[in-house]
């Protein structure tokens, strides 16, 4: 007999989601985390004594089912809304706030409302599907048919125009999107960045940029950023709280070599897990979190999958192009033109500096002039830092996985560098307060949080890799080709980000 009826292998976000819902729904259930904390790339990690931070610094469309369902708010998460600001030399910063657009010219300001009442329409037709299961090309089954129905009413309820204007949008690059409808070459640049963000696309990259963004603007906040009230940590928090309350168990520290597998009539069957310390744990199903790389290749093994899929598992497009700078700082940091810094800033001036970067990269080099996210989280958390000081937080793109000459400390030296010197250009006198200063590049954070290339969603979020193909064929509806081995995290439909629906989607198919 089986010890648990799942096992689920990562308390990331989607992992401990997952765990809850099948808790919930009356199971045994165990969580096996290698780390010794949740939370996954939303995890704090002390990077200079004193000072704390984590991968993800912002959360813009956490699902509010999984909210809701979980009683989350019960265990202590709220969140705060913050601005995005995009940052301009002169101190005439753009500033995106739910009330509008402002600090481009009158003309802009106009364009940003018929835009954003476009995109929240395209968005709110897309967003019923981010929490549904794909269905496989081809399936005849009714309840597929009806998604795919369902899915097809919502693009005709646009209207024909505007149906016609989503197909039209759908694959555009970023860039033409934008030039169609604004003039100020910051606010291209700033509303572009979360059609970007986490990805190896830039602005004239076609395949799915709109759709990404879209993705982001599905959310309850439209798309807008936030913090969790006591900082990002909180999430982390309130999840375990709910995944123990629900009735499963989170053991961390627990680090799993292998998933076990056997042979039943019907094909090889995954039963239980082995530790690195050589623990064996059984279990009639085993969910894993991990990115589809690590499942199949190291922990379960390609001998028991056929040549197709292994060979579609290892074409999968995961290298990480966004470097992660944290700065601990004497005071809070001052940028010119803007009081406190409480929101997201945007360091990108205009969409070339984005594709120049991207161009410096996609060749396996360094960007000479990298552009990034700035969030100050110490503001909303104080605790991240001694009594009146500060940390800095900032995503830099582009920067490579696979560099050139490969990942060394003269070449994080020569990152964290040029990063620092974008960021003193916007807030003169922070070189005085960096007490400390580190650049975790794609590969670092691959070595530390066990992610594949570094990359934020475990796979790229392209047309190919997306929806009923999300990750491949064969495993894009959640359950795998082995018997009892299902997917659940970031490389799974809907896709990565603090969401949360993929571990909700495995979970109701596991129930199913």
């Amino acid at each position: 007999m089986s010890q648990y009826d799942t096992i689920v292998i990562g308390a990331g976000h989607n992992g401990l989601v997952c765990a809850a819902y099948l808790a919930r729904a009356g199971q045994n259930v165990l969580v096996l985390e290698a780390a010794e904390a949740p939370g996954g790339l939303a995890q704090y990690r002390e990077f200079h004594p004193g000072y704390t931070a984590s991968i993800a610094h912002s959360i813009s469309h956490f699902s509010s089912s999984v909210q809701a369902d979980l009683g989350l708010a019960d265990h202590g998460f709220a969140l705060q809304a913050i601005d995005t600001v995009g940052l301009r030399n002169s101190g005439e910063h753009v500033a995106v706030r739910a009330d509008g657009l402002s600090g481009g010219n009158d003309a802009d300001a106009a364009a940003y409302a018929s835009y954003a009442s476009l995109m929240q329409r395209f968005a709110a037709a897309l967003a019923p599907f981010w929490e549904k299961t794909m269905p496989r090309i081809g399936s005849s089954k009714a309840a597929d048919l009806l998604t795919f129905a369902h899915m097809g009413l919502k693009l005709r309820g646009l209207g024909k125009d505007d149906m016609r204007e989503f197909m039209r949008i759908a694959s555009l690059p970023m860039r033409d999107l934008a030039d169609e409808f604004f003039e100020d070459d910051l606010v291209k640049a700033v509303l572009c960045w979360d059609g970007l963000i986490g990805s190896k696309m830039a602005p004239r990259s076609p395949n799915g940029a709109v759709l990404a963004l879209l993705y982001r603007l599905s959310g309850a906040s439209g798309g807008g950023h936030a913090v969790p009230v006591g900082g990002m940590g909180k999430l982390a928090d309130a999840l375990l709280a709910a995944t123990e309350a629900a009735g499963a168990t989170v053991r961390l520290g627990a680090a799993v070599e292998r998933i076990d597998v056997g042979h039943a009539e019907t094909g090889p069957l995954a039963h239980g897990v082995t530790l690195t310390d050589g623990t064996t744990i059984e279990a009639g199903n085993v969910i894993s979190s991990a990115d589809p790389r690590r499942t199949f290749i190291d922990l379960l093994g390609v001998e028991h999958l056929d040549i197709g899929f292994t060979n579609r598992i290892r074409r999968l497009r995961c290298d990480g192009f966004v470097g992660k700078l944290h700065l601990a700082l004497s005071d809070a940091p001052e940028f010119d033109g803007l009081g406190q810094p409480e929101g997201r800033m945007i360091i990108a001036p205009e969409m070339d500096a984005i594709e120049f970067a991207f161009d410096d990269a996609k060749y396996g080099g360094l960007p000479e002039h990298p552009v990034m996210e700035i969030v100050v989280p110490s503001v909303h958390d104080p605790a991240l830092a001694p009594a009146g000081q500060h940390v800095l937080s900032a995503h830099v793109m582009y920067v490579p996985y696979a560099l050139k000459g490969g990942w060394n400390d003269a070449a994080r030296s020569t990152m964290l560098e040029r990063s620092v010197e974008t960021i003193a250009a916007y807030a003169p006198g922070i070189r005085e307060e960096i007490v400390f200063a580190e650049f975790l590049s794609p590969a670092d954070i691959e070595r530390e949080y066990g992610v594949t290339g570094g990359h934020w969603h475990h796979a790229e979020f392209v047309m190919d890799q997306m929806l009923m193909m999300r990750p491949t064929f064969g495993a894009a509806q959640y359950a795998t080709p082995v018997a009892g081995l299902y997917l659940c995290g970031a490389s799974c439909h809907p896709a990565g980000d603090l969401v949360g629906a993929a571990g909700r989607n495995a979970a109701k198919e596991v129930l199913r």
